[in-house]
This record gives structure tokens, C-alpha cells and sequence, in this order.
């Protein structure tokens, strides 16, 4: 095998007249007239090779080419003409297609076998398929295009914080259980059998064990798992960027992270991320009915209680009455859905906790449709406090739950923007969310959770309510959102053990289950722990936004299904019997589950 002098991206017009050796990837296969052309591609383009009949050894070989075939091959550059209608031959879709190659030798390195799909049919068959095969499917330049942008953002954030002085530090995949949130993945310990360790849902807490240490700056692109029920966009292992930096207030890492967001957005898209918006947590809800607000488009939520109250319609009295509130969003040109459509519209927000949809059009300045004969003496009143249109819908929320209500309005107003096309493609719009409640009380539940991790400061000013109020407290917590995505989040951390311990017994966790959950921590804390903080933000997601796409499987190389299987390894699969011997575990033959012994 010779050495290769160019990439299959490479040539140009400059390159006329001289000799070449590629390799790569037979990609498409063309014979004319005994004229062979073969297409041949590697990661970084394509280039057309034109076989003569004069060059007997190297035309006789190509003749036995196929797609997907891997082969070298060494010819003369020269410009491509036109064809004998004047015509350009130039393939302007390529970036070498001012140029093409006359062979003069042929290596095949490695014969394939006839694909179940070719990579540039690749969006022609299911995603089950692509993933079984997904060495094949990697091959398509649209894969190999994210991959790469991948590889870029990760230079990105290493180059970013280098600059800054922080140094990357890896911590360990083998941890212990700390059933705070999503379940964990065990490992069992053939040496303490009985015993198990945890893959890591983040590295939170050794991130603030290395604060204590004076590592002060601290980074890290790690891999983070979580045993979660199935969801479209998560995967049970994804990639995450973490930081931790001492001696910061608030201010300092959103700085911070706002210049790394500038740096990926021009590098890779070219496009300038301006000064980026704070939302009080709190607005965002009543606003938006979301922590995560999508502000590509309006629609804000619009409390339209007051008038509500002055109807007879007893869907909306009767919420009032039980201490509920009525909220509404003005939809731009919904007045053209249909009957059929606002009904569906009604069965889809039960998902979300509503009752139904109440809706009306507007028409003449005034209600029409739907629930207007119910709100008729409010009805110019409403359409002048909506700032509604002829033309527009009005959609309302309506529950003894204000939860509910937002909850319901905030899917809403996403689905709707997406559905009659509000939404400006190429725009995007950030925004820092701040003020978040420390905890959250679940009825289900009776008790609080963080709303983040236990592990958030409170506000300085609302310490005195950790143990009268704890529902009104506010944290130093922040998220970084885009385009109503989430992108990360982070927090100024407790570094003081007595404050830590106060926010456990908050939680429900006595002192008893702390030691035995967090006690390395609370150990550390003891021994002059600085102020410090951080932040997280998931990589996979990052990728999706700059390579315009939905779907998390397409920016990781090798992912799991829906269902956390890898059907290129058929992955999980059971293990032999002495195995589990090794680790202590036997399965219960009528189940098929495995136990511990």
C-alpha cells in the first residue's frame, strides 16, 4: 500500500497535473461506454476517478469494484471539461468537482460485502437498522459531519479553560449509591460480595471534594449515567461538561460560561451570541408556564382571572372558588384551526393535567366560537387585554391548581408555535433562569425535595427560613436555556457543615441517614471547605443545537435505544452462570431475575 498524498476533500483546481495516491470508500460506481468513473469517499469529501480502457490492469481491476469496497488509487489531476454539447462537467455539488482523476493504478484493500443499506440511502431505512449497523451508518457524511463538530466543541471548552487556568481532572466511574433522583446503575464487588458500587449520575460530589482539596478551577468531559424510564431525547449514559471553580459568586461563572457559549456559537456557526437575558425563575413560570421558556416567539401567558370571576361560566368560577386561577394565551392566526383540530387539541392537554381546553376565535374585535356565549360581557374587554386580533385563538388554562394551569399553557403555547410554523428558523434566543426555589413540596409525598440537588446555597437573605419556611426560600441556582432547551445548570454550593446538616434535616434526612449517605462529604466540609460553586451542561445537547438536529442518537457515536439497548452489540445480554457465581448472585429460575445471594 502506497501512502496517500490527499484527502478525498482535497482537490482543487491548483492540483491540475500532478499525481495523487487517495484512499477511501467506493461510493458510487458508473461504467459508460467502457469508461469506468468511480466515486471514492473518505471522511472529508469525495473525488471522481475516471478508469480508461487504455490502462488495462488498473480498468480491469476497477471493474470489479463495488460499493463499499475499500481501495486506494493513484492517478493524474486534471480540470473537468465540458461535455460535447458545451456543456460544464463541473459538479458543483462537490467541493473537489472542478476536478477529476484519470487512474493509473488500483489497489483494492478490502472487498465488502453487499450492505443491508448504503450510507447515502441510510435516511431511506429505520433507525433500528442504522443502529445495528452503525459502522456503516457512521460512514454517511452527515454523521461524520456531526461527529466531527463534536470533536470541535470538545477542543473548544479545553482550549476555553486552559486559557482560564482550570485543570482537568478526571474522577472515578466506580462510586457509591446515593439514591438522590434517578435510579442508579449497580456494580457488584466480587471482593465484598453483598456490596455494590454506582456508575455515577454526575461528579457533584467529588467536584466539591477537589474544591476542598485547592484544586480551585476544576473541568472535566466525562460520561454520567442514569437508569431512567425510557424518554425520546435522554440516554442512560450521555456526556457531561462539568466545572467547579472556588471563591465565586454567581456572577462569575455565568461570565464565564457566557464567553464559552460566544466562542463555540462563532466558531462553529459563525454566529454572535449577544449579552445574555436573566429571568427570575418566578417569571418565567407565570410568563412562559415553563423554567426552561421558549422565546422565539411570544405567547405569553396572560392572568385573566379578574375577568374570569365576572362570568356565570362555572368552569371558570368554579376553579376560582376553590383558590384556582384562569390564565390565557393569544395564538397568532389560530382562528383558521378546525373543529377537528381544537378538539384534538383538548385530548392532548389531559396529558398534561387539564380538564379540557377551553377556547374562543376572534372575529370583529370580538369573542367568537367556542366558549363565547359563556364569557359574553367580558368578551371586548378580554380581546383588548389579550391585545388580540381578528383572526387569533384564544386558549385558556383553567385549574384549582396553579401548577396545573401553567403547566398545561407552557406545553401549549410550544406545541402551537411549532404546529402553525411562529417559529423563525436560525433564530436563537437565550436566557439565564435565576431565583429558583430551593425545594419543592410533593403532596404525593409530604415532604420537600430540592429542587436541584441538596447540595444548593439558599440565599443569603433567606436563611432564617430553612426551618419556618423553607417553601419560600430562593437559591443561588441558575440554568442556561436556549430556544427552550435546557442546555445547563448549576449552582453556589453549601461549603459550611452546620448549614449542610440544616438543610438535610429540612429535607428529611436525619443526621443518622447524612452520615451514612454523605458522610464523606460532611467529612471534607469540616476541614476548611472554600466558598465555591459550578455548573453542568450536557454536551450531547450542545452538539444538537449546532448540528440542527432533534434526535440525541444522531451526535453520539455509538448510543442506546429508547429502551437502553445496543442492538450493534446486543447489549444487554445474559452473562454465563459462573460469573454470577463470582459475584455472589444467583438467578430465581422461576423469574428470571437475578438476586443477590
Amino acid at each position: 500500500m502506497k501512502k496517500r498524498t490527499h484527502s478525498c476533500g482535497a482537490l482543487r483546481k491548483d492540483h491540475a497535473g500532478q499525481t495523487v495516491t487517495l484512499a477511501g470508500w467506493v461510493n458510487n460506481y458508473r461504467d459508460h461506454g467502457g469508461v469506468i468513473f468511480i466515486d471514492l469517499r473518505d471522511r472529508d469529501g469525495i473525488t471522481q476517478f475516471v478508469f480508461n480502457p487504455e490502462e488495462k490492469e488498473a480498468h480491469e481491476l476497477a471493474s470489479k469494484l463495488r460499493l463499499e469496497d475499500v481501495a486506494q488509487i493513484t492517478g493524474n489531476v486534471i480540470e473537468r471539461g465540458v461535455d460535447d454539447k458545451g456543456k460544464s462537467l463541473v459538479n458543483k455539488k462537490l467541493a473537489t468537482g472542478e476536478v477529476e482523476v484519470v487512474a493509473t493504478g488500483l489497489e483494492i484493500l478490502n472487498k465488502a460485502e453487499t450492505p443491508p443499506f448504503v450510507p447515502n440511502d441510510a435516511h431511506k431505512v429505520s433507525e433500528e437498522k442504522r443502529l445495528q449497523y452503525r459502522f456503516i451508518d457512521l460512514r454517511q457524511p452527515r454523521m461524520q459531519e456531526i461527529l466531527k463538530t463534536r470533536h470541535r466543541v470538545t477542543k473548544i471548552m479545553r482550549d476555553h479553560y486552559d486559557s482560564e487556568g482550570f485543570y482537568e481532572i478526571e474522577t472515578p466511574f466506580l462510586c457509591k449509591s446515593t439514591p438522590e433522583g434517578a435510579r442508579d446503575f449497580l456494580v457488584p464487588s466480587r471482593l465484598q460480595p453483598g456490596s455494590f458500587y454506582a456508575l455515577p449520575q454526575s461528579p457533584q460530589l467529588f467536584k466539591q471534594i477537589l474544591m476542598v482539596s485547592g484544586m480551585e478551577k476544576y473541568f472535566q468531559i466525562v460520561r454520567c449515567f442514569r437508569d431512567e424510564d425510557p424518554r425520546a431525547d435522554r440516554q442512560a449514559e450521555f456526556t457531561q461538561l462539568d466545572v467547579e471553580m472556588s471563591f465565586v459568586e454567581v456572577e462569575d461563572i455565568i461570565t464565564t460560561h457566557e464567553s464559552l457559549m460566544r466562542k463555540i456559537w462563532k466558531t462553529v456557526l459563525d454566529v454572535d451570541v449577544p449579552e445574555i437575558p436573566r429571568m427570575a425563575y418566578d417569571d418565567a413560570i407565570n410568563n412562559y408556564g415553563s423554567d426552561r421558556p421558549d422565546l422565539r416567539f411570544d405567547m405569553q401567558l396572560v392572568d385573566v382571572t379578574e375577568l374570569a370571576s365576572k362570568t356565570d361560566f362555572k368552569v371558570f368560577t368554579g376553579a376560582i372558588e376553590k383558590g384556582g386561577i384562569v390564565k390565557a394565551i393569544r395564538v397568532p392566526g389560530g382562528a383558521k384551526l378546525t373543529r377537528k383540530q381544537t378538539d384534538a387539541l383538548a385530548v392532548w392537554v389531559k396529558d398534561f393535567g387539564a380538564g379540557g381546553l377551553p377556547i374562543t376565535k376572534v372575529v370583529d374585535g370580538n369573542v367568537s366560537t367556542g366558549i363565547a356565549k359563556f364569557i359574553e360581557p367580558i368578551g371586548n374587554k378580554l380581546v383588548t387585554l389579550m391585545g388580540a386580533e381578528d383572526g387569533d385563538l384564544i386558549c385558556f388554562g383553567v385549574d384549582a391548581k396553579p401548577a396545573t394551569v401553567h403547566r398545561v399553557l407552557g406545553e401549549l403555547r410550544v406545541k402551537l408555535a411549532h404546529d402553525l410554523e411562529l417559529i423563525k428558523e436560525g433564530d436563537w434566543k437565550w436566557v439565564w433562569i435565576v431565583d429558583f426555589p430551593l425545594v419543592e413540596y410533593r403532596e404525593e409525598e409530604g415532604r420537600f425535595f430540592s429542587t436541584h440537588h441538596p447540595f444548593t446555597a439558599p440565599n443569603d437573605e433567606d436563611i432564617d427560613k430553612l426551618e419556618t419556611d423553607p417553601g419560600a426560600i430562593k437559591s443561588k441556582a441558575y440554568d442556561l436555556v436556549l430556544n427552550g432547551s435546557e442546555l445547563g445548570g448549576g449552582s453556589i454550593r453549601v461549603h459550611d457543615m452546620n448549614m449542610q446538616k440544616r438543610v438535610f434535616k429540612m429535607l428529611g434526612i436525619d443526621e443518622e441517614e447524612a452520615v451514612e449517605k454523605f458522610g464523606f462529604l460532611l467529612n471534607a466540609l469540616k476541614f476548611g471547605a472554600p466558598p465555591h460553586g459550578g455548573i453542568a451542561f450536557g454536551l450531547d445537547r450542545i452538539v444538537m443545537h449546532l448540528c440542527n438536529t432533534t434526535n440525541i442518537r444522531d451526535v453520539i457515536a455509538f448510543p442506546k435505544t429508547q429502551t437502553g439497548a445496543d442492538l450493534m452489540l446486543d447489549a444487554p445480554s445474559p452473562v454465563e452462570d459462573a460469573q454470577l457465581k463470582e459475584l455472589s448472585i444467583r438467578k430465581n429460575l422461576t423469574t428470571e431475575k437475578i438476586i443477590k445471594e
